[in-house]
Formats: structure tokens, sequence, C-alpha cells
């Protein structure tokens, strides 16, 4: 079976990047550090810098790869982080922010490398899935006002 792991390219900030990240989420830690050896008087990075960095967030792979400033992040990939409860989206939400993180809406947020993240309760995603169109849509709708996603804000929407 092949491995699938998520890549990430930053500029410099890989290593920043991955300790960051493994400080939020439990059962994460880095697992290896790669450095650039000498590829001569014309490349762009320094010899000994760090290249890559593997980590695990919650038991899932993640590569953080220093590529240089032509590497950028967009809103049009995200990691999604589906959380069980309030308070695990209000303590995520809140050490992002703390951070340096930028509210987007409907429950993204962009860190302070530019890597968008969505930190959602679960419970909105069986909302939205609900096989009575009308419930899934009240909960879409209610969504769509939030930056933070509110479980309660969502379970009053249904009974409007």
């Amino acid at each position: 079976m092949p491995q699938i792991c998520t890549f990430l390219t930053f500029n410099t900030q890989a290593e920043e990047a991955a300790r960051f990240y493994t400080s939020i989420f439990p059962n994460s830690k880095i697992t290896r550090i790669t450095h650039y050896p000498d590829l001569g008087p014309s490349s762009p990075f320094k010899t000994g810098g760090v290249m890559t960095v593997e980590f695990t967030l919650d038991g899932r792979a993640f590569t953080a790869l220093n590529g240089g400033p032509q590497f950028t992040f967009s809103q049009g990939c995200s990691i999604a982080v589906l959380c069980d409860t309030q308070q695990q989206v209000d303590e995520y939400w809140e050490k992002f922010v703390a951070a340096g993180g930028t509210p987007v809406a409907c429950g993204w947020i962009t860190d302070h490398f530019g890597v968008s993240w969505q930190i959602d309760p679960k419970l909105l995603v069986d909302m939205i899935a609900d096989p009575d169109p009308i419930k899934a849509g009240k909960a879409m709708q209610a969504m769509m006002t939030m930056t933070k996603i509110d479980s309660e804000q969502l379970k009053r929407a249904l009974t409007e």
C-alpha cells in the first residue's frame, strides 16, 4: 500500500510551522528533519539549512518543505479539523487566532503561515448532510452567517 501524506511547501518556515502545528494537536510530533546538502554555488538553498520536516498531527502524516518564495498557499486547499465538541472548536480556533491567524468565514481560518484550516464541529457536517433538505438548508444558511462555527446557534437554526 502506498503511504499518502499531505505535503506543504513553505518559503523558509517549515520547521517553525511544524513545531507550531504539533504544539496544538494531541498525538502529534516531529518525526524527521532533513537538511539541504551542498548543491553548489548557484543553489538558492543554504547548505545545512532545513529542507524538510516530517511530522504527524493526531497520527496523520505531513511533510513541510522549505522551497523558497515562489511557493504560496491559497484557500483552494485547506486542512479540515472535525471536532467532537464546541469546546474543541473554541480551543483550536483560539490557538490559531492567538498565534496571528486570520478568521475568514464559515469555520475557515488562515494561519500566520498562510495555510487555510477549517475548524468545524462534526455536528455541522451531520446537519448539512441531513436527508431532509429543509433541515440541511437551515443548517447551511446558519453556517453562512458565522465566522467561527457555533454549535448551539446551529441547533437553534433548526428550530426556527
